[in-house]
């Protein structure tokens, strides 16, 4: 009897190993990781989102085809897989995760989080991460750590009703995750656990409490009334720094006047102000003890998020007058730094030192405005203005502000080979009118004062070097999916028309283009199976297709059409 039992329990145990073969993911594979491999939300820590594969390259993206489709649960998908030796993981609507055989779509195996239906609809993980053996996943309620070849749970860690809005990131051994504050200070926290066995290593408040660094910033508002989220992408990672560069998003409440009693000017209209809500955070990876910050717009009254990825390269100091806007005189021209970029989902390019958080250069983006949320930087400090002529004074005022969501969750791409940042945009703002004694308030979006219909929407190829901006595929189709850049100079993209596009790098030039079934949404990659390059891409829904749908109501995008799409040349 015994031997019977101890014969199933290996046989029970060898079929779990469905996924053969399989090698551990180390510190210095996720540094250096194969070409065909893409093993976190943009490929590299540095957030680059760049596929050094060219199998598929801009002489022959004409003849890619679809090699596989499979479709997902119905429920919001704004997530990017990740691919580890021609294994493809995916984060699926309703707090799942599945592992398919990435040259075919076949079911490796399923992990179900066993959440209420309403708790497990609010799933919303922007990515998966993987580390040895163990495949890292953001369920709604913890942080969850599954063996890589069999789906099992290895662990958990829960996050106390954060909600887990973003996703994981692996550096140092450790799993650094990021989530919304869901109404408290308490929950407005970046938490590494450790990446084996989930016990907590340490955890970073992104406010201050009283009496902590920043307090004096908050104007002696009350604690409750200090919140920022880092709800959205992961951050990047520096390993010669040994440092983490982390978006933080918004202050809440929204406005000013119900952050601090009813009286807009109580804190500083230049930065620092309301710490440390729209900043770039510099984090020791070892400890999570602060570096360095730098706030992107002081005590913000729009709910106008600067979080998501930070871009990690270097480049020359070269910015060209005519297409940036403010530039750090002290600085010299031509001296190359190592730097952190990024794009607000108010708009706004900036560069900065990553070493020191030293001010570079900004630009408004994707134009200049007088309704933009930031009205001056001093270029010397750095420090930002608020545009206070459009920050409400008074119950019942209005104001239309810009930019909103010009991009979001969807994150940009960067090519060493053009040196350059390509993002999509829209040309988006947002008509708030507060709530006043006689009335309810209420926002809506609209395209920015005087844009042009027929150009709402378009991607941008930014040289990181002078500022330079190159806008091509201008037109009217929002897009919240990915980009991604590649050797094979290429750009790929989609938005909700539905198109899924090649376009050459340098040109802007489209090359290839597909229609699918739904909104692309976020997801795109290339990876490599059994020798052979892929490009994957998601469609489906997500919190921002209806708002923007509501814009374009021509597009008719299709609902529910939750899918993925591979393709590769014949």
């Amino acid at each position: 009897m015994k031997a019977t039992l101890l014969f199933l329990a290996i046989a029970a145990a060898m079929s779990a190993q469905v996924v053969k073969n399989y090698e551990p993911v180390t510190e210095q594979m996720l540094e250096n990781p194969a070409p065909g491999d893409w093993l976190m939300y943009s490929r590299t820590f540095d957030a680059q989102r760049f596929s050094p594969l060219k199998q598929i390259n801009k002489g022959n993206v004409s003849q890619l085809r679809l090699i596989w489709e499979r479709g997902l649960d119905n429920g919001q998908t704004e997530t990017i897989p990740m691919v580890h030796n021609g294994v493809l993981y995916v984060a699926t609507p309703g707090a799942g995760v599945q592992a398919l055989n990435a040259a075919t779509g076949d079911l490796l195996w399923e992990y179900k989080r066993k959440l209420p239906a309403n708790q497990a609809g609010q799933a919303r993980s922007k990515n998966l991460a993987i580390y040895q053996d163990i495949v890292l996943f953001e369920a709604p309620d913890a942080i969850v750590g599954l063996d890589a070849r069999t789906g099992e749970q290895r662990w958990e860690a829960k996050t106390d009703g954060r909600g887990n809005t973003s996703g994981p990131f692996v550096a140092e051994g450790k799993v650094i995750t990021g989530g919304a504050c869901a109404g408290k200070r308490d929950n407005c926290f970046i938490v590494a656990n450790d990446a084996l066995t989930g016990k907590e290593a340490w955890r970073f408040y992104t406010t201050p409490n009283k009496g902590e660094p920043g307090d004096e910033s908050w104007g002696g508002a009350k604690v409750e009334n200090r919140l920022a989220s880092t709800w959205g992408l992961p951050g990047s990672y520096d390993p010669v720094r040994k440092m983490l560069y982390w978006g933080v998003a918004n202050p809440m409440p929204d406005q000013r006047m119900a952050r601090h009693d009813g009286n807009p000017d109580a804190v500083s209209r230049t930065a620092p102000s309301d710490l440390y809500s729209n900043s770039t955070i510099a984090l020791d990876a070892a400890t999570g003890k602060l570096a360095w910050y730098y706030q992107h717009l002081p005590a913000d009254d729009w709910d106008s998020d600067y979080t998501h990825e930070r871009t990690l390269l270097r480049t020359k100091f070269n910015p060209d007058p005519k297409s940036v806007k403010w530039i750090n005189p002290d600085v010299k021209r031509g001296e190359e730094h190592d730097v952190a970029v990024t794009i607000g989902e108010a708009g706004g390019v900036f560069e900065l030192d990553r070493a020191t958080g030293q001010f570079l250069w900004a630009t408004p983006f994707p134009y200049d405005d007088p309704h933009n949320v930031i009205s001056n930087i001093d270029v010397k400090t750095g420090k930002t203005e608020i545009n206070w002529d459009n920050v409400f004074k008074a119950p019942g005022d209005h104001h239309v502000i810009c930019y909103w969501n010009t991009r979001s969750y969807w994150p940009t791409a960067y090519s060493p080979v053009t040196n350059s940042l390509y993002t999509s945009y829209i040309d988006n703002c947002r008509d708030l009118t507060l709530a006043g004694p006689g009335g309810r308030g209420e926002w809506h979006v609209v395209q920015r004062p005087g844009g042009d219909p027929k150009a709402l929407t378009g991607l941008a190829k930014i040289d990181l070097a002078t500022g330079d901006i190159l806008r091509f595929d201008v037109g009217r189709a929002p897009g919240n999916g990915a980009m991604l850049a590649t050797a094979g100079d290429l750009v790929f993209h989609g938005d909700m028309s539905r198109r899924f596009r090649a376009f050459d790098a340098a040109t802007g030039k489209m090359l290839w283009e597909q229609i699918l079934g739904g909104n692309i949404s976020v997801s795109t990659i290339a990876y490599q199976a059994n020798g052979k390059e892929y490009i994957c891409v998601m469609t489906g829904d997500n919190l921002k297709v209806p708002e923007l749908s509501a814009e374009v109501p021509e597009l008719k995008t299709p609902k529910g059409h939750n899918a993925i799409y591979v393709f590769g040349l014949p």
